[in-house]
């Protein structure tokens, strides 16, 4: 069978239009009762019926979770996992554990985003969904909140509190979701969110920068081309903020955590990111953490390391102090 994209380990497209997922296909279910190794709850919820916008949700208290009271309000971290936007999901063991180790580190109620993929979707689709997840997880921390699930929202989450993060294509959505709010204002909440956390961010140009062409196993202008079937340049503003510095300046918020690792993939994007958002002329906070020695979203495959409980504790931090 003909192949017309091939990314190892990753994804196949076969010519036919055959898609084959090489990796990121496992799930494990949520723990309704509490996961043993952190107490912090989690079940599957709809968001969006209409827009059909599901999500795992991550609460710190599994007995809170039972029954849900006017007690504290946590903050809240929508959060988009990472996948070059082709593979993982909710459910999947890496985004279950982080999720849930981040809800317990904040403590926060996690809401974790499923998302259409690439190719059979290409963007703008998970930039769509991660905007109608937004603009739902809002109206569910609202004390009058209907709809298929709205109790630990309603009961425990704190939309002015409010993070956006995610890791790899997850943190690139997290910040064009940024970008889109400061457009389309959601009614009754604003333009901003409290910070934006970019894990490990995905983000490219058409310019090579520093040792990029020594990092990569496979064609990364393909790879964006397939993720967003054609329809976007490699300077567009979804791919390469620094393009648009009139765009990037209006990110919606004011805090702003970059991490990354000397031997990520896009380390010198993140780099960049983190000097550019300044210069662009953005009025907010920023912190770059760097990860000596690691690579790319290190920490979701070796979450019991010494780096990966530092670095999860840098993105608890920023959340805590929304």
């Amino acid at each position: 069978m003909e192949i017309e994209f091939d990314m190892p380990n990753f994804l196949r497209v076969h010519k036919s239009g055959r898609v084959d997922r090489l990796g990121g296909t496992e799930t494990v279910p949520p723990s309704p009762s509490g996961d043993p190794a952190t107490g912090v709850a989690s079940k599957d919820m709809v968001l969006d019926p209409a827009a059909n916008i599901t999500a795992r949700l991550y609460l710190p208290d599994g007995d809170a979770a039972a029954e849900p009271g006017p007690g504290k309000k946590f903050p809240v971290v929508v959060f988009f996992h990472g996948g070059a936007f082709f593979i993982e999901s909710t459910a999947s063991p890496i985004y279950h554990r982080y999720a849930a180790s981040l809800a317990a580190a904040v403590p926060a109620v996690v809401v974790s985003v499923e998302y259409r993929l690439a190719p059979e979707h290409p963007l703008p689709a998970a930039y769509d969904d991660a905007f109608a997840a937004l603009k739902a997880v809002v109206a569910a921390c609202r004390p009058d909140a209907d709809g298929a699930e709205p109790s630990w929202l309603a009961a425990h989450g704190d939309a002015s509190r409010l993070c956006l993060v995610g890791d790899s294509a997850g943190a690139n959505m997290a910040h064009n979701t940024a970008i889109r709010l400061r457009k389309e204002p959601i009614d009754g909440y604003g333009d901003r969110v409290s910070g934006v956390a970019l894990l490990h961010p995905y983000f490219w140009g058409t310019q090579r920068m520093g040792c990029e062409p020594l990092y990569f196993p496979f064609d990364m202008d393909r790879v964006w081309d397939v993720a967003c079937g054609g329809r976007f340049g490699r300077d567009h503003p979804y791919i390469n903020p620094a393009a648009s510095p009139e765009e990037w300046r209006q990110l919606g918020c004011g805090r702003v955590l970059v991490t990354t690792a000397e031997r990520c993939w896009f380390v010198e994007r993140a780099r960049a990111y983190a000097e550019g958002i300044k210069a662009c002329g953005w009025e907010g906070e920023i912190e770059l953490y760097e990860t000596k020695g690691e690579d790319h979203t290190y920490f979701l495959f070796k979450p019991d390391g010494e780096n990966a409980a530092k670095e999860l504790a840098v993105v608890a931090d920023f959340v805590s102090r929304s």
